[in-house]
This record gives C-alpha cells, sequence and structure tokens, in this order.
C-alpha cells in the first residue's frame, strides 16, 4: 500500500482482525460442534454469522485495565493521529471513559475484521485474475473465475488491478475511519481532564513555592553577606573589631542559610529515607533576621505586639518570609538606609508595613517591582489576603494583610 502511513494503518486493521480471530475460531468450532448443518468456515453466511456472534463475545475484553492504554498506543503510532490529538494515558476511571473504550474496542475489532477478511479473500482473487492470461486457465473452469474463462480472459488482469484498488480504497477508508474516531473514543474524559489539570496545577503551585522559598531564604542571606562584607572590607585595617563583627556575622548568615537551603530541599526529596527537613523559620524567629540584617548595617525600627505566638502557623510561617523578602529588598535597592517595620495582629488579620527612604537611583526604578514582590503578593494571595506597595514622598511604603480566620 503506497505510502509509510496508509501501511501503518494497514497494520492497525489487520491487528484488529487478529484480536478477532481467536474468538471467531472458538465459536465457528463450537457452532461446528452443536449444529449439525453449520458449515462456518466455508459458507458466506456462516462465516457472517459467526462473525457477528464472536464480536459481542471479545468486546468486553476492554474492561480490562492495560486494553485501554494499549489500545491508545498502537492508535498513536499506527493510525497517523496529528501530534495535537490527545489520547488517555491509563486505565479507564470512570463508567463513561469504560463505555466509550468498549465501542473503540469494538470498532477496532469489527472494521479489523471486516477488512482482514476481505483482504484474505480478494488479494488472492485479485492474483489470479492478473495471472490468468499468463496460464493454461485450468483453474478458470470452477467458480467465479468461470466468467474470464472464454475471449474475455484478456480483460482478467485488469479486473484483477480494479479489485486491487477497490482493496485498497477500502482498507484507506476504514484506516481513516477508525483515525477519526481515535480521539474521541480513546481521548480523556472530562473527569480525567479536570483531575490532570489539576495535578498540573498542584506541580506548579508545588515550584512555585519551591522557586519563592529559594528566592527569600536564599536571596535574603545574598543580600545580607554582601553588604556585611563590603562593611568589612573597608574598616578592616581601621576598626577591626567592626570587622571581625561583621565576619560572624556573615558565618552566622550562611549558616542559618546553609539550614533553610537543606528545609526547602527536602520538598524535593519527599519519600526518600532521610531524616525529616527542618521546620521552616516562623515570626518566632524574627529576632534573629533582623539581628543579621542589622550586623549589615542596616538599622532596623520594630513596632510590634509583644508576642507573636498566637498566630496560626501557616501565617506565621508565610509573615517571616514576607518580612524576609522585605528587608532583602531594602538592602538590595536602597542600601543601608534605616527601615522602619510595624506588625498589628486584630481578631481578623494581621497587617504587616515595612517602610524605608529611597535614593534617587532607587527611586528610579519601576514601581512593579521583580521576583520578590511578585513573591510577597503569591504568598499573600495564597492566604487571601492583600499585598500594596509604593513610593510616596521618598518613602518606600510596602503593606501586607493576610486575614486570621481562614488560617485558624
Amino acid at each position: 500500500m503506497a505510502g509509510r502511513r496508509a501501511q501503518l494503518r494497514w497494520v492497525h486493521l489487520v491487528l484488529g482482525g487478529a484480536l478477532l480471530m481467536p474468538y471467531y475460531l472458538l465459536t465457528g468450532v463450537v457452532f461446528s460442534m452443536l449444529l449439525q448443518d453449520a458449515v462456518p468456515f466455508t459458507s458466506l453466511p456462516w462465516q457472517l454469522g459467526t462473525f457477528a456472534t464472536a464480536l459481542p463475545l471479545a468486546v468486553p475484553t476492554a474492561l480490562l485495565p492495560l486494553v485501554r492504554p494499549l489500545e491508545a498506543t498502537a492508535a498513536r503510532s499506527l493510525c497517523g493521529l496529528p501530534e495535537s490529538a490527545e489520547l488517555a494515558a491509563g486505565p479507564a476511571g470512570s463508567w463513561d471513559a469504560r463505555a466509550r473504550t468498549l465501542l473503540w474496542y469494538g470498532l477496532h475489532l469489527a472494521i479489523g475484521g471486516l477488512v482482514s477478511g476481505l483482504i484474505l479473500s480478494l488479494l488472492p482473487a485479485s492474483a489470479l485474475l492478473v495471472a490468468l492470461p499468463f496460464t493454461d486457465g485450468s483453474y478458470a473452469d470452477e467458480g467465479w473465475p468461470h466468467a474470464f474463462a472464454s475471449a474475455s480472459r484478456a480483460l482478467a488482469p485488469l479486473a484483477g488491478v480494479l479489485l486491487l484498488g477497490v482493496i485498497m480504497g477500502i482498507a484507506a477508508a476504514a484506516g481513516a475511519l477508525l483515525a477519526r474516531c481515535a480521539p474521541a473514543l480513546l481521548g480523556p474524559a472530562p473527569a480525567e481532564r479536570l483531575a490532570a489539570a489539576e495535578r498540573r496545577a498542584t506541580r506548579l503551585a508545588a515550584r512555585n513555592r519551591l522557586a519563592r522559598e529559594l528566592h527569600d531564604s536564599v536571596g535574603h542571606a545574598l543580600s545580607a553577606v554582601t553588604l556585611q562584607a563590603s562593611a568589612a572590607r573597608k574598616v578592616l585595617d581601621t576598626d577591626p573589631d567592626f570587622a571581625r563583627e561583621a565576619l560572624a556575622a556573615i558565618e552566622e548568615t550562611t549558616r542559618d542559610a546553609v539550614g533553610e537551603l537543606d528545609s526547602v530541599l527536602g520538598l524535593l526529596r519527599e519519600g526518600e529515607d532521610r531524616p525529616a527537613p527542618a521546620p521552616s523559620p516562623t515570626l518566632m524567629d524574627l529576632d534573629g533576621l533582623l539581628a543579621r540584617t542589622r550586623a549589615a548595617g542596616v538599622a532596623v525600627e520594630l513596632t510590634a505586639p509583644g508576642s507573636l505566638d498566637r498566630l496560626p502557623p501557616v501565617v506565621s510561617r508565610e509573615a517571616y518570609r514576607i518580612v524576609q523578602e522585605g528587608l532583602s529588598n531594602a538592602l538590595r535597592h536602597a542600601g543601608r538606609v534605616p527601615v522602619r517595620l510595624r506588625i498589628a495582629e486584630d481578631p481578623k488579620k494581621v497587617e504587616i508595613t515595612m517602610e524605608n527612604p529611597v535614593n534617587g537611583a532607587a527611586r528610579a526604578r519601576p514601581t512593579g517591582g521583580g521576583r520578590g514582590l511578585r513573591g510577597i503578593a503569591e504568598r499573600a494571595t495564597l492566604l487571601r489576603g492583600t499585598c500594596a506597595w509604593d513610593t510616596v514622598d521618598g518613602v518606600w511604603r510596602l503593606t501586607v494583610r493576610l486575614p486570621l480566620e481562614a488560617s485558624r
């Protein structure tokens, strides 16, 4: 058959016939045993009756879990489907998907069985007709070749070629029909599409969470270490005591960053036989964060309730990361400027406000922010909170409100 796609579709049709053949043979044997006059392998009416009986016996096989993914793989490989065609990759998970799989399997076996039968019968007939003028014609005296036994024998090759064309046309049409039906019958059901979309959204959320954690923890540590190292280098000769304090702060900052990095990477190692990662820091660890920031030469003024341990753990954890990223933004974009941090709590929400003056270079930056501010906004959104930032009268202000009721 011409063309690679036509050849593959022909293989797919023959595969359908081969899958039906054991049921067809078994049904024929049973008919021969039970019915005295049955001739299921030689009489066309009996052959069609045997085929019609065997097909319903074979179709329930499609309920086996592996049939659907195997049929989808065969259709994808042999039917010449477009790249955009989406076929199921696993067993049917609903009765709708099972019903469509049954329909596809029955269609595959029925069309494949009929086309295979036509090929097995008509292809030899075509060869006989083409060869008739070049033989003694003895086989033309009986059966249907008798029509070409006389003077019309010269037309036998033409009839053989036409018959071959009919075979190719039927096979091509049957293959195209199966290729057209495959996406509708083997494609994922609406419930499976929804489940797949939810899995993709879960994976994407996990990746975004990992990116935020890495950006906030490692990014803050690198910003603080950069300023601490710069300060130590400038006063190394004139103020060795301050340089030693800066180096000690660098050591502490990097040690904490390594611990947080291990905690973040633990998200990628779920299921491995390894110790559980250290818990993520919360607002209870805020003093250490502020101390490391102050060691970088940034004066941080904190206004907060006496105790922050009453906050829900998830709110406290996300609030810590928000404060951390806010301080990182001040370090990166404003330098050693004083930062005012205010944390206010009421029964319904916790509000975080950070302010710092900006110089000319920082003021010229677009207020859209980068990954850090986008990460802060994402953290607030995940908790159904709000986030806003702006520069007013030379002061950069970040305000985040996180509700408490939905998190308790």
